[in-house]
């Protein structure tokens, strides 16, 4: 990779998580040529990464080239890594930054001072804390003052393949943005920056929901025009809360708003949106979470937003009919009912 001259120098990485989106970032990464180590709680993930050289659980036709390696080891993934991607599902990210917390103070005067780039896209479902406050409440203040948060429409497999993909990075420190920025821009990938920390996190997440949503409305054969106004009401309600929560508005006309939500609404490599075509022909949530076996991150996104649009006294009603589907037992159909039989109103308010 080329640098700028006034950047940092190239980092060792410590991806921590080895789901499919933190190792496609791991591989991203190493092809920009960076030293990275993939790290996964799991020894038998770890023992099976280690054996076939690449992810066979999530992305096996990825192999991993020479300067990316596995690590089962929290220390040693980040010991002298000068960048650190948080990877880790949201509802797990609390629990791991305990261990780096950890793990830091066990490396003594030896521990870096990274920056950190949160890829994990939930509010917590009990705390209602975005994932920059979890940052902020686990890691000591002069590591979290060092963090970023990732956004925009980008798929694993299409990252990991390097196919042009494009995505914001917000940071209330510019350094660190432009660092990252510089350390992953290119090769397939680029990167925008933005000071909207809020904006790129809510947005990410809360879009999740909206995808589920246009799944049932797939699933059960709704049709086209239903789904185009479901993205699009569904991006009103968005903005809604993630205004009312300290989001620029400008942000979620952009790449972690309308962008992420235009593509896990429609593409056929969501998760959220593979969740909600079950739901709509009319299979168990449960059932359909086993089969998977990879975190939809929007069944626990429903509920947050659901609380967060209670607590801020926000209309959501697209949102309030998937958490009816999801955990009141709501019908397909009568959820399609209620959302066309509500109160006629101006498209804006």
């Amino acid at each position: 990779m080329t640098n700028d001259p006034a950047s940092p120098p190239p980092p060792t990485v410590a991806v921590l998580g080895a789901g499919s989106w933190g190792t496609a970032l791991a591989l991203h990464c190493a092809r920009r040529g960076l030293v990275t180590r993939l790290w996964t709680r799991s020894r038998e993930h770890f023992e099976a990464m280690a054996a076939a050289g690449a992810n066979a659980r999530y992305l096996p036709e990825f192999p991993f080239p020479d300067n990316l390696s596995v690590e089962h080891d929290l220390g040693r993934a980040l010991a002298g890594a000068g960048f650190v991607i948080l990877a880790i599902p949201s509802h797990g990210l609390r629990a791991t930054l305990h261990l780096v917390d950890a793990a830091l103070a066990g490396l003594g005067a030896a521990a870096p001072r990274p920056y950190y780039l949160v890829a994990a896209k939930g509010v917590e479902i009990d705390s209602l804390r975005t994932m920059a406050d979890v940052v902020h409440e686990t890691l000591p203040k002069e590591h979290a003052a060092r963090m970023a948060v990732l956004g925009g429409p980008s798929f694993a497999a299409e990252v990991a393949r390097g196919l042009p993909t494009a995505v914001v990075i917000a940071s209330a420190d510019q350094a660190a943005a432009a660092a990252i920025q510089q350390w992953m821009h290119g090769d397939g990938l680029r990167v925008y920056v933005t000071h909207d920390v809020v904006g790129v996190e809510l947005g990410g997440a809360f879009k999740n929901v909206i995808a589920l949503a246009a799944g049932v409305c797939d699933g059960a054969g709704l049709g086209q025009n239903a789904r185009a106004a479901l993205i699009t009401r569904g991006l009103a309600e968005i903005g809604r809360l993630c205004i009312a929560l300290g989001a620029d508005p400008v942000t979620l006309s952009g790449l972690a708003g309308l962008g992420d939500l235009v593509l896990t609404c429609t593409g056929g490599l969501s998760r959220n949106r593979r969740v909600g075509l079950a739901l709509g022909q009319g299979r168990a949530l449960q059932e359909i979470l086993d089969e998977m076996g990879m975190v939809a991150e929007g069944v626990n996104n429903t509920l947050s937003a659901h609380r967060l649009a209670q607590r801020e006294r926000v209309e959501m009603p697209i949102t309030q009919i998937m958490h009816a589907i999801l955990y009141e037992g709501m019908s397909v159909r009568r959820a399609v009912a209620a959302l066309m039989q509500r109160d006629v109103k101006p498209e804006r308010d």
